[in-house]
Parts: C-alpha cells; structure tokens; sequence
C-alpha cells in the first residue's frame, strides 16, 4: 500500500492474532511504531493485549499498558475489558483487580464479566461468586459469558450443586438461552465429578448436537475416573467429529496406558500412524528479562540447551532425594521404569524451569503458559519443587492457573 493509516495497522495486528500468530502480531506493531505520523488507537492496543494475553507476556503486557498511560490515551471500557484480561490471562490477578477497581462504578457488563472469567480460571471461585453477587446487587445484568465465567469457576472447584443452579437461574430467572459452551462447562462439572451418568444425561438432553469440546469433556472425566466404556463411546464420537484429532487417540492411549493394555496402545498409535496423525507436543513458554522463550517436550533448538538440561539433571536429583518417584502410569511407550521416568523428566514445561533457574535470581517468580493440560507427573514434581527452592511457580495450562508453593498447588489437585 502506497499509505498505511492506523486502521490498516489495526487491522493486520488484529488479523494477526485471530490466525493465533501472536508473537506476529507483536512484531508488526513494532513496525507500526517505526512508520512515521502512525499514532496506536484503542482498538489497536486491544488486539496488541490480546496477543499478550494469549502468549501468558506478562513483561508485554505490562509494557503496552505503560505505553496507553505515556500516550494519554484514555482507557474506557474496550481498553479497560482488554487490561483485566490481559493481566488475569497473564497471571497478575491482582493487576487486573486494580484495573477493574479504577474503571468507576460504571462499568458495563463486559468488565463485569471480564473480571469474572480472570477469577475463575485462576480458580478462586468464591471470590468468582461473590463478585457475581455483588455485580447482582449493582442491578448490571449478567450475559451468557458472565455466566460462562461463573460456571467454569463451579468447574474448577468441584461445586457440581452450584453450578446446577447457576444454570438454572441463567434459563428461568434471565431468559438466557444456553450455548453449547454452557452445556459444555455442566458435563465437564459432572463428569470432573465422577458423575458421569449425570453428565451423559446433560449429553442426551441438549438441543443440539454435542461438539468436540462436549466428547472431550466426557472423555477427560471417565479417564479420570476409570469409566473406560464412557471413554471409547466419547473418542469413536471425537474420531466422527474429527478424523485428524491427535488429542482424542492421545486421551485413549493414555486410558489403556494406565490399565496396563499395552496391545491397545500400540493398536491406537499404529492406527494414529496410519492416518498421518502426529501428538501435538507438549509446549511450554517462559517469559525472561522481556523475551520470549519456547520448549517442546525433549526438545533441544535452544542455543543453552546444554546448561538446561545440566540444570535439570542437577533438579531431578534433587527430587529424587527428596522421595520423588516418576508417575509413569500414563508414559505412552511401553519402555522399562528407567526409560518412562527419562520420558517424564523431559515435559516441556521441566524444561522451563530449568531455564528459569539457571536465569532469575533466587526467590524471583517464574510464569510459565503451557499448550496443554499439566499431567499428573509434573504436577506432583513441581509441588516438590516450590519447597525444595523455595520458588514460587505460575503454571497456565490449556484450562486453568496452578499457583505452586510451599509443596502445594492453589488447585488443591483438582484439575
């Protein structure tokens, strides 16, 4: 283009992230910031925060609210909604509860429900109600997605009578007709709880017809629970659903894996490999002195993977003084114990760790945002962690934030 003006900008780095090119999106605005007489509006700060936000850059994010404060630009409700989420997704709740405190007692139902969504998924769920309640007593009328915020905060605690009865309030009291991710967050309450006849009878009962996230729902709770004719219902529907979908067969692999029917696993990787499906790789990001930093399960492009895994050799011994023994239950490989515990050893998210360690000061807080959900292995080692070195550890999954401390998660191991 001969001119590029701020929409265009605007534009491209909000193209940019909904391609889920974030660090892209990133990037361009740096370039806009080079181009002369081209002045960032809300809406581009907006989609630069949600590429923060959906990266866990806390040290970003941090960064362009500093740079909406030096431009004078005000922040209304579009930015304002953008800061609480970006700081919630980021792992700052108390950043994004300042910003949600500043906004007035105007706000609409869009901060409302903002801030909502950033408690539940951090899992403080009586926080989550309570300011639901207070939202209520404000007359500010709550949306289908200030509901969906209120039932995942009722998932990830275990509170299966509340969220039935938030859901019915939702139907009954506001007129609220259901999405399929209100139906979604119902069989994952009840499945999560062991009450999987519950949950298919949520299943039996929609209006329409169940999508991948509904079977994943179904799927996860009876691994969990050992419901293992739930979950081969549930991947035969994921597998209609989506033929490629790796995350289905990985879940039923892990299902045979833990029962000791190493013929099956063998049988779902051998068809896994007949369809060209590959595992998505477990991916975990750290953010260092502002730059970005990525590592994959095993994986060695780092130009300091030498110190890294020097590093966390020097961790896993450590542990293993400490009473630490590998979970390899759910090791996808039928390897002897020696090779499944060097399998577990090498999760992504270890991997981050060390590099945290080898890079921050002692008592420094590490954040870390992984593409999947933590296994129970990891879980477990980094509970040891936080109260062998003292260090206090922000892990964001694929589904909610675990504060590690002191040898204790802030999920309480419910997850």
């Amino acid at each position: 283009m001969p001119e590029r003006n701020v929409v265009t900008w605007s534009c491209m780095i909000d193209g940019f992230v909904k391609c889920d090119d974030h660090r892209g999106a990133l990037q361009l605005f740096r370039d806009m910031q080079r181009e002369a007489c081209v002045e960032p509006n809300e809406f581009t700060m907006s989609s630069v925060l949600a590429a923060c936000a959906k990266l866990g850059a806390l040290e970003h994010g941090k960064w362009a609210h500093a740079y909406i404060d030096r431009c004078g630009m005000k922040v209304n409700m579009v930015l304002g909604t953008s800061l609480i989420d970006m700081y919630a997704r980021c792992g700052s709740i108390d950043r994004a509860r300042l910003v949600f405190d500043s906004l007035g007692p105007d706000k609409d139902v869009t901060a409302w429900s903002a801030m909502i969504s950033g408690l539940a998924i951090h899992g403080l769920a009586k926080e989550c109600l309570d300011l639901f309640h207070r939202m209520r007593g404000l007359a500010v009328i709550p949306n289908a997605i200030t509901f969906l915020g209120v039932l995942c905060a009722c998932v990830h605690a275990g509170l299966v009578n509340e969220g039935e009865k938030y859901f019915e309030q939702m139907v009954k009291e506001f007129g609220i007709d259901p999405t399929i991710q209100h139906y979604g967050c119902i069989v994952d309450l009840n499945a999560r709880a062991g009450l999987i006849g519950k949950a298919w009878d949520v299943v039996n009962s929609m209006p329409m017809k169940p999508d991948v996230p509904i079977w994943g729902a179904l799927l996860s709770g009876s691994r969990m629970h050992g419901n293992i004719e739930t979950c081969e219902s549930s991947i035969k529907q994921l597998i209609e659903l989506e033929p490629m979908n790796s995350g289905a067969y990985v879940l039923l692999s892990n299902v045979y894996a833990k029962m000791g029917r190493w013929d099956d696993v063998r049988r779902v990787r051998n068809h896994m490999e007949e369809l060209g499906i590959k595992k998505t790789p477990g991916c975990s990001l750290v953010e260092v002195d502002g730059h970005l930093h990525e590592f994959f399960v095993a994986g060695r492009s780092h130009p300091e993977t030498r110190e890294i895994y020097l590093m966390l050799e020097e961790i896993m011994k450590r542990l293993r003084l400490s009473g630490y023994v590998g979970n390899t239950e759910e090791v996808l490989l039928d390897l002897d114990e020696e090779g499944k515990e060097l399998a577990l050893s090498l999760h992504s998210e270890k991997l981050a760790i060390a590099f945290s360690f080898i890079k921050t000061r002692p008592g420094t807080v590490i954040h870390i945002t992984k593409n999947l959900r933590i296994c129970m292995d990891c879980h477990v080692a980094i509970k040891l962690v936080s109260k062998i070195y003292d260090r206090e550890m922000v892990v964001r999954d694929c589904s909610r934030f675990h504060y590690f401390r002191d040898g204790f998660c802030s999920c309480k191991d419910y997850w």
